[in-house]
């Protein structure tokens, strides 16, 4: 992983990505709301415009044929204001809307924003306007004019606030909506569980009235692109959250994981496709919200960007509409499903849903990144400690490794013991690059040395390099995590740059042991600064990144230096 030349080209791979994400992420424009409707007003937080009408509530599966507009919601309805219900447990702070009895706030109560702040934990779902991120449920109707409550009705509820009592496991927030015109009364249940982060819901439909009532239940998230994190050039390009992926995705045992970024949405939006036993979710860096079904029925899936303008955000929404649903005059039906609120933990989400876990996107080199993943925390397992987590982890890829290294540097200190004869050639040939590199061809058959040596070895790590950087860069589990000593903040840069230093020794240290045969004079100055520029960067990534590179490059360096020493004593004797 030292060799100057593969350095040199990765680094310049590596700052050429980063600086086209973050132009991306300054000068791109924000995606047009081309599926979105026409409004003269805003579009309030709660999804209704000003005239009343509801902008994302859907018509039921057969609604085609019914006289009045679906889901269209009454101006007294829209003007009913609901009422915050607080839910606690040991694990999740909920607030409930009454109105639609929707969660419109989360918060994960084990993940503070800033390391062991608990006091101010992480908000996923949020309902204030440059956040706005909230999951909705609710029924529509497909019987005439008869009316069902979408996440727009007021529903009451018979407490203020919940809270997971200490010597309980479960607990159950109900909320109740009824019509009397009609006789329809629909409750809706919340349970939560202690320790989990899986919110069970039900929809509890009862039919009093003298006619059948058909319609089908929905689940949808909401949320508006989050505003980018100001941490200056360097910081930006170096976050890891700069490209961790934002937006919706969708599981199904067909297709598999899917997902659509925000500036796909009006581009190439999801229109009604039919999903069995697959789930919905919003993704962001390190945590995500998704319904889950509760059982294998066929569902509906669908994208629409609703809102924007000069005034509003526009919202981006995924939703999942359930099969039809049948409630004759005095029967009752049940509609359930699952709400996951909290973070990608990769050793438990396959667990709560099939394919949940790919929600942890590591790109196209998932099969290398995930069974490192499951070394790297059986590691921090037997330690305890994340950055001695990595240690280890590097340790054993270089002894995987070990042989393929081994070729590279042995190659390398052949290569440098031919610099004075090689020198001597380009004396005596000068600026005829021709006859220069046909005698070294020649040099090189004679001693039996394959030029490539030092970098097919090389090539084949790469992959493995790439598939641990995204590990480090998505992994919820080292968030925040410690160290020791001044490093208290995996994920963080390192405060006082010991790491980069020390990179940036290791790296010199490397160039000295490393033949400059047949490089370019300009590829040689360009080696001499990389220390300086890998200096800077480094100072800026997350100290993990740096600590795994930093580690790699020195048991490199000392691998390196071994073998050169054996050969040279070889020679001597």
């Amino acid at each position: 992983m030292t060799n100057p030349r593969s350095i040199l080209l990765i680094a310049l791979l590596l700052v050429s990505f980063l600086m086209w994400n973050q132009w991306q992420q300054d000068y791109a424009q924000a995606p047009a709301p081309g599926t979105a409707p026409t409004a003269a007003a805003p579009a309030a937080a709660n999804g209704t415009a000003a005239t009343g009408q509801s902008t994302d509530v859907p018509a039921a599966s057969n609604a085609a044929a019914v006289p009045a507009a679906a889901g269209a919601v009454p101006d007294s309805a829209a003007a009913a204001q609901g009422e915050l219900i607080e839910v606690s447990t040991d694990v999740l702070k909920l607030w409930i809307d009454s109105r639609g009895a929707s969660v419109i706030r989360a918060e994960l109560l084990a993940y503070p924003q800033q390391p062991k702040d608990y006091a101010h934990p992480v908000r996923l779902l949020d309902d204030s306007a440059d956040h706005f991120f909230v999951a909705q449920s609710g029924l529509t109707s497909a019987t005439g004019s008869a009316k069902s409550p979408s996440h727009q009705d007021v529903f009451s509820s018979e407490q203020k606030s919940y809270s997971l009592g200490a010597d309980q496991k479960t607990l159950e927030v109900p909320f109740t909506w009824t019509d009397s015109a009609t006789g329809l009364s629909v409750r809706k249940v919340y349970v939560l569980e202690r320790g989990s982060y899986v919110v069970g819901t039900r929809q509890e439909i009862k039919n009093e009235g003298g006619a059948a009532w058909s319609g089908n239940a929905y689940r949808q998230l909401q949320r508006v692109i989050p505003p980018a994190a100001k941490h200056g050039f360097f910081g930006s390009i170096t976050n890891p959250q700069t490209y961790s992926f934002t937006g919706a995705a969708w599981y199904s045992p067909e297709e598999k994981f899917q997902k659509l970024a925000f500036d796909k949405f009006a581009k190439n939006p999801l229109k009604d496709q039919a999903v069995t036993g697959g789930w919905i979710a919003m993704l962001q860096h390190y945590f995500f919200a998704a319904w889950l079904p509760q059982d294998k029925s066929p569902e509906s899936y669908t994208t629409e960007i609703h809102g924007g303008n000069a005034n509003a955000a526009p919202r981006f929404l995924i939703r999942s509409m359930g099969p039809g649903i049948s409630v004759p005059a005095g029967g009752s039906a049940t509609s359930e499903a699952r709400l996951y609120v909290g973070p990608k933990l990769q050793s438990t989400l396959n667990d709560v849903a099939p394919g949940l876990a790919l929600t942890i996107d590591y790109g196209v080199l998932t099969f290398i990144s995930e069974p490192l993943h499951w070394v790297l925390a059986k590691l921090y397992a037997l330690t305890g400690n994340w950055g001695f987590a990595i240690i280890l982890l590097v340790l054993l890829i270089k002894a995987v490794f070990f042989k393929l290294s081994e070729a590279q540097y042995r190659s390398m200190a052949k290569m440098r013991k031919l610099q004075p004869r090689v020198q001597a050639l380009k004396d005596r040939y000068g600026d005829d690059r021709q006859k220069m590199n046909q005698a070294m061809m020649e040099l090189y058959q004679k001693e039996k040395i394959n030029p490539l040596g030092s970098c097919l070895p090389m090539l084949v790590q790469i992959p493995v390099f790439f598939a641990l950087y995204w590990v480090l860069v998505e992994s919820v589990e080292l968030r925040q995590a410690p160290f020791f000593l001044w490093i208290q903040n995996l994920t963080a840069p390192d405060p006082y740059f010991v790491l980069p230093l020390l990179n940036a020794a290791t790296m010199i240290a490397t160039q000295y042991l490393t033949p400059t045969t047949g490089m370019d004079p300009v590829q040689a100055r360009m080696m001499k600064i990389m220390p300086v520029i890998f200096s800077v960067l480094f100072a800026f990534f997350p100290a993990g990144l740096v600590l795994y590179w930093t580690v790699n490059g020195m048991t490199s360096l000392l691998q390196q230096w071994i073998i050169t020493r054996r050969i040279e004593a070889a020679d001597a004797k």
